[in-house]
């Protein structure tokens, strides 16, 4: 099914707007983020290795729970058009497979004379935060047209 994007323009946006997307973290999302990004560390990909760490079990690595707010960004708030431009990212707890996180944006914060967007970010596990952040965010005007 293909999803329906939105693009908001900068004049379109309000402090308190918020978009979230939901997705379980699949055993093909490990071992694809892996070989995509080259990240083969055992704790993301061996069984045997991961079971020896504190964490018990295989975990996802922490760049593919942030990608999911890349994604919020690229596709509902802003959306197409908007240019990424910095995010803080803190760690807070693992993702493991089969878990469903929530990666939420809300925009904090507005600057119109350059366009810019302040975005507060989480991914949430069974109502456990498991990473925060802010993204800063360049976004269109309906004046660019």
């Amino acid at each position: 099914m293909l999803e329906v994007m939105r693009s908001f323009y900068f004049e379109d946006l309000s402090v308190g707007m918020r978009e979230r997307l939901m997705r379980t973290v699949m055993e093909d999302d490990v071992t694809g983020f892996a070989s995509v990004t080259g990240d083969h560390n055992p704790i993301h990909i061996d069984e045997a290795y991961a079971a020896q760490t504190r964490f018990g079990q295989r975990i996802a690595h922490g760049m593919f729970t942030a990608s999911l707010i890349s994604a919020v960004l690229g596709t509902r708030l802003p959306g197409p058009g908007a240019i990424y431009l910095s995010q803080t990212l803190q760690f807070l707890a693992p993702v493991r497979i089969g878990d469903v996180v929530t990666a939420t944006v809300e925009v904090s914060e507005l600057v119109p004379a350059r366009r810019r967007v302040r975005l507060f970010c989480d991914c949430v596990c069974d109502g456990k935060a498991v990473l925060e952040g802010e993204a800063w965010v360049a976004v269109p005007s309906r004046a660019d047209l």
